[in-house]
């Protein structure tokens, strides 16, 4: 038994379901089928990111340019969807897709070659790419009049149950999900980031390519993005490139959240996936509860230092031990 609550993911899914019960009492309307539907709806994107978001943070980095990179492929392709007239649904997303493994490869780059810190790596180029679309693309928003009528209806695409409707890019989420999970603890290069992530050093005398490690963990936090970034406009009927400022916050709070350390080596997909659920739950019952939306940015703040706290503790009383 204490081997089981030693395990963070066993911590949070607790804690969340406490919060639910205590939301739910606080707040009926909580439990209302549609109400959970939409949770789980919101957890869609920002869980993707946070998949991405995570290896990162399991080799010891951190990304903060995964919006950015977002927002120019979901941009960039919905732009050229409407300027060819095209519509389709899977060439778009591997367009979109590939455009943000670009522009990860690109801060593995930076990182790897000039041994530079990811966070102002990630920063520089998160900057460079807005500028850039802004600047040489246009800031005009592609609204639902212009938006490809295929992308649309696949956003649309729900399953219903209990006369609520469920979207079905919540399967989408969960099946990239174990993909990640599979490709972290199943694969060898998986295990690279781990112990990369723990120490460089070791891992590269043990025979990991730390080279390749770099490059992977950050094509993939990209590619992530740029899927997350199609899908967000998919569903929400535009194409906004101003949209995902400030999400790194949530993202990078919901995967510390969910147990991982900010100083690497360590975390989990399933971790992941209940720091995503509990962000995006507080910051929705904050607003069913009519709290402020300045509010949201404090709850957000505090979840961030609490959880990295936490973490330090632990690791801290595991070299104790």
């Amino acid at each position: 038994m204490k081997r089981l609550l030693a395990r963070s993911e066993v911590v949070i899914a607790l804690i969340l379901i406490l919060a639910m019960i205590i939301i739910g009492l606080i707040n009926p309307a909580f439990w209302n089928l549609e109400n959970l539907f939409s949770l789980l709806r919101q957890n869609v994107v920002i869980g993707i990111m946070a998949l991405g978001v995570l290896t990162v943070m399991i080799s010891g980095g951190i990304d903060v340019s995964f919006p950015a990179f977002a927002v120019a492929a979901m941009y960039l392709t919905v732009r050229a969807m409407v300027g060819l007239g095209y519509e389709g649904v899977i060439l778009p997303f591997i367009a979109a897709t590939l455009i943000g493994l670009l522009l990860g490869l690109m801060n593995a780059f930076f990182i790897r070659t000039f041994k530079m810190i990811p966070l102002i790596v990630t920063l520089g180029t998160a900057s460079i790419v807005r500028g850039l679309l802004n600047g040489v693309v246009g800031t005009s928003i592609v609204n639902i009049d212009r938006m490809p009528q295929s992308l649309i209806a696949f956003g649309r695409t729900v399953i219903n149950l209990g006369g609520a409707s469920l979207t079905v890019m919540l399967f989408i989420y969960l099946a990239l999900a174990i993909l990640v999970h599979l490709f972290l603890t199943r694969t060898m290069l998986g295990r690279s980031i781990y112990a990369y992530g723990g120490d460089p050093e070791s891992a590269s005398r043990v025979g990991f390519d730390t080279r390749k490690t770099i490059f992977v963990v950050y094509a993939l936090a990209g590619a992530l993005a740029g899927f997350a970034g199609l899908l967000h406009s998919s569903m929400s009927w535009l194409a906004n490139p101003r949209d995902f400022i400030g999400l790194e916050l949530d993202v990078i709070a919901a995967v510390v959240l969910g147990g991982a350390s900010i100083f690497g080596g360590r975390g989990s997909v399933i971790g992941t996936l209940l720091g995503v659920f509990m962000l995006v739950m507080v910051k929705n019952s904050l607003i069913i509860l009519g709290i402020e939306t300045t509010w949201q940015l404090v709850a957000v703040g505090l979840i961030i230092i609490v959880a990295t706290a936490l973490t330090a503790l632990r690791d801290r009383k595991k070299l104790g031990a």
